[in-house]
């Protein structure tokens, strides 16, 4: 019997993919729920499984190619012909690849973000340790290998890499905010003392209890929604001729992948406990990198936080994730020296960025909106107790 291989539902508003990968090669045998084929959209990136035991028969698209739901990709012919598949397979000679084969094999195994890594920096795919899945080379690999001093193998110069569906689709929404949008980033910096400390003091017990970490996010999501209440022009979006007040807080974290920056959303972020945003942050953090977000994970955000202070960022100016109509900016803590109570004390302070659409929200509802963000950080009682 043939089971057909067919291009799956790939969620609302969204009609075609582009094939990034496929994991097998015509007549190779195949099992049941092993992973055939890469899919990525201009949001998300699925995996198409095989439906049945067998032999990959028919590939009718190849890599880099556009498909639509439902367009049927190859065939798996089951029953006893995979078991004499994998029966020749074993009793193969082992070949030894020569290095350029092997160059080249593992170049098309890397990421755009990695072999763009790779060439910028002269390296030699084949010469770098690969500790992703399936022994994939990751970004932290290459970073290992420049790290260590190692000496670098000369290749070619430059490399012609055509764009990913998602990163065109990234682009296409950053030029289109910046385009539609009457952008305006307003500033402020936050003491960070009293929220360290309150991690530190509860961080034993509540990694216990909850099985997660208790980070700085939660505060900031937390933060972010009490000012949003207050300000409610920074929840809302402009539609045509009409402005939609929203009054559910579904706060947008960006995540940084291998293939590009993704906003997956925790829904109704007011109704939940420090404890379980950080356990659904975890959740969406890790389906990210794995890339098995789904659509539903990524739509519908309100409100956007980006935390550009995991890799070093001091100061940023963010960009709306449209429709929405603001976008608090995260950076890095640093000891500077401040005045407190008329005395200089070295304290960790971070810069917050509120990046808004001047077409809805005010300067003063702006700055408002990030001085209720900043009290809040600084004094979490209030978070507490609703202050």
């Amino acid at each position: 019997m043939t089971v057909q291989i067919k291009v799956p539902s790939l969620g609302e508003s969204v009609t075609e993919a582009t094939i990034a990968k496929w994991y097998k090669k015509k007549g190779d045998a195949v099992k049941k729920n092993e992973v055939l084929i890469e899919l990525e959209t201009d949001k998300v990136a699925l995996e198409v499984s095989a439906e049945a035991d067998g032999v990959l028969t028919e590939i009718l698209f190849k890599e880099g190619d556009t498909v639509t739901i439902g367009a049927i990709l190859g065939s798996i012919k089951e029953g006893a012909v995979a078991a004499e598949a994998e029966k020749k397979q074993e009793s193969k000679p082992e070949v030894i690849a020569k290095p350029a084969v092997v160059e080249a094999s593992k170049k098309e195994e890397l990421s755009p973000a990695v072999r763009k890594m790779v060439v910028e920096n002269n390296l030699s795919a084949s010469e770098i340790s690969g500790t992703g899945k399936d022994g994939r080379i990751i970004k932290g690999d290459v970073l290992n290998v420049l790290d260590s001093g190692s000496p670098v193998t000369h290749g070619v110069r430059e490399e012609r890499v055509k764009m990913t569906r998602l990163r065109k689709r990234i682009a296409e929404r950053l030029k289109e905010s910046q385009n539609t949008a009457a952008m305006l980033t307003t500033f402020n910096e936050v003491d960070m003392t009293n929220i360290m400390q309150l991690r530190g003091k509860h961080q034993e017990a509540f990694t216990k209890k909850h099985n997660v970490k208790l980070g700085f996010m939660s505060f900031f999501v937390k933060a972010v929604v009490a000012a949003l209440k207050e300000i409610p022009a920074v929840n809302a979006e402009i539609d045509g001729e009409d402005i939609i007040y929203k009054n559910h807080y579904d706060i947008s974290i960006a995540v940084g992948t291998e293939q590009g920056l993704v906003v997956p959303v925790i829904r109704d972020a007011d109704r939940l406990s420090f404890a379980e945003i950080e356990i659904e942050i975890a959740n969406l953090a890790k389906k990210a990198r794995d890339g098995k977000l789904t659509m539903q994970d990524l739509t519908g955000g309100t409100f956007t936080i980006t935390n550009g202070g995991t890799y070093g960022s001091l100061l940023s100016t963010p960009i709306i994730n449209p429709p929405q109509s603001g976008i608090l900016g995260m950076h890095k803590t640093q000891d500077r020296a401040v005045v407190v109570a008329g005395k200089i004390e070295a304290r960790p302070m971070m810069y917050i960025a509120l990046s808004y659409d001047h077409r809805l929200v005010d300067g003063k509802e702006a700055v408002t909106f990030l001085v209720r963000v900043k009290e809040n950080i600084e004094f979490p009682d209030r978070l507490l107790f609703d202050l």
